[in-house]
C-alpha cells in the first residue's frame, strides 16, 4: 500500500474503475450468451429483443474502451448472422 496521499487515492480509484469495467464486460458477455441460447432454442421474437440488448452492451463496452471497436463490430456481425440464420 502506498504512503503518498495521491498514490493512495490512485489505488482507490483504480480499484473502483476495475470493478466497474469488469461488471460491464461481464454484463456484455452474459447478454451475448442469453442471445445465443435463444438462437439455439429458435425463439425468434425473444432472440430479436436479446440481439438489441446485446448490441447495446457491446457498443457501450467499445465506447468505454473495454473492447476494441473492431472487436465490437465483429461480435455484432456474428450475432447478426446467427439471428438471420433463424429468421430465414
Amino acid at each position: 500500500m502506498p504512503n503518498i496521499k495521491s498514490a493512495i487515492k490512485r489505488v482507490k480509484t483504480s480499484n473502483k474503475r476495475r470493478a466497474q469495467n469488469a461488471s460491464q464486460k461481464s454484463a456484455m458477455r452474459t447478454a451475448i450468451k442469453k442471445f445465443e441460447a435463444l438462437v439455439e432454442a429458435k425463439d425468434v421474437e425473444k432472440a430479436q429483443a436479446a440481439f438489441i440488448i446485446a448490441s447495446k452492451k457491446i457498443d457501450k463496452a467499445a465506447s468505454k474502451g473495454l473492447i476494441h471497436k473492431n472487436a465490437a463490430s465483429r461480435h455484432k456481425s456474428r450475432l447478426a448472422k446467427k439471428l438471420n440464420s433463424i429468421l430465414a
